[in-house]
């Protein structure tokens, strides 16, 4: 079995780790939550300095605590797309350097593939096909999982990603940032029921809904405008309006994607990225799928958020099949996760 050096410095997590199929070895995370805090998000230029400042860091730790040689190593892979320019450099460079210094293959690998990979992590039988509901702060997708490497989007996001409202509704509270820990942990003292808030549904021209794009931009809105009544009132209910909130978005997510299995005749849902920790939307989603006989499997809540862990699971999968990356592999903003057999020779 394969084991593999994972670098992720796709926004604002340096990570490195050492992983062996599916079974991770070491797995470093360096935040830089404070750093970016006092703006109330992240500061591409600030994060690619600090992920420079970090990386060899972190590269020292994860190597010592998987008690592993670079001779043993098989192969180097990082994040390249999609994600901030200046940040995916520093880990594919880095990379890619490790690469030839040490006469390893190389591979690139797409961001919404690692976090589809972050499943596999804990639960290493889960197999293809099944739905993933990927939410977090960059992305809003329903991805249906064909087989190994063959992905289909059924759904997406027309404006803001879940993790994205979270981080705008925290803002509009004054709550802080990162906002979507925040507010999970402010609702348990709220009434998600106490205001009925719109689940973003997106019109088809010939009518109806599209069942599985969602839009989260009005029911921001809609919270700035209930703050903004509430205020002439007196008081605001800000645990309320929280919960309220949250139990929405758990809602819109739930209700969608439970449609989307069922249409399309699939009995397993997963769950990745940053907006997988929420406890709200865990609960409704593994009760609703109860009532319909379908599995739901969630990361382990380190393996929500931005990891190496996750990319070095896909990677090894890649490995197993012979693919590797040109030492020119170029990094990407935006990449279509149904592109990533272009990362490959």
């Amino acid at each position: 079995m394969a084991t593999i050096l994972a670098i992720e410095t796709s926004c604002d997590e340096t990570a490195v780790a050492i992983v062996n199929k599916r079974k991770v070895l070491s797995s470093i995370v360096a935040s830089q939550v404070d750093l970016h805090s006092i703006y109330g998000g992240v500061v591409p230029e600030l994060a690619s300095r600090q992920h420079l400042e970090t990386i060899n860091p972190c590269l020292k730790q994860a190597m010592a605590e998987a008690a592993v040689s670079w001779q043993e190593l098989d192969a180097i892979a990082a994040t390249c797309a999609p994600g901030l320019v200046g940040a995916l450099l520093v880990g594919v460079s880095t990379a890619k350097t490790l690469a030839m210094v040490y006469d390893k293959p190389f591979l690139g690998i797409h961001h919404l593939e690692g976090h589809i990979y972050a499943s596999y992590l804990s639960q290493p039988e889960l197999q293809p096909p099944f739905i993933c509901l990927l939410v977090s702060g960059g992305h809003t997708s329903m991805i249906l999982v064909k087989d190994d490497f063959e992905y289909q989007m059924l759904g997406t996001t027309r404006d803001d990603a879940a993790g994205e409202a979270f981080d705008k509704v925290a803002r509009l509270l004054d709550l802080g940032y990162p906002g979507g820990p925040i507010i999970d942990k402010l609702a348990e003292s709220g009434n998600s029921q106490a205001f009925k808030l719109p689940q973003g549904r997106i019109s088809l021209p010939e009518g109806g809904y599209h069942p599985y794009d969602s839009s989260f931009s009005g029911l921001k809105t809609a919270v700035l405008r209930l703050t903004q009544k509430l205020q002439t009132q007196g008081d605001i209910p800000v645990a309320d309006i929280a919960a309220s909130f949250q139990a929405t978005v758990a809602k819109a997510l739930t209700t969608r994607t439970i449609k989307c299995a069922l249409d399309n005749r699939i009995n397993v849902i997963t769950v990745g990225g940053g907006v997988a920790a929420n406890s709200e939307l865990r609960k409704q989603l593994v009760n609703a799928a109860k009532s319909h006989n379908i599995q739901v499997y969630f990361p382990s809540l380190k393996f929500c958020t931005d990891n190496a862990a996750m990319i070095g699971c896909a990677a090894s999968e890649h490995y197993e099949r012979g693919d590797y990356s040109p030492l020119d592999l170029e990094v990407r903003s935006r990449m279509d996760i149904t592109q990533v057999k272009q990362l490959y020779l």
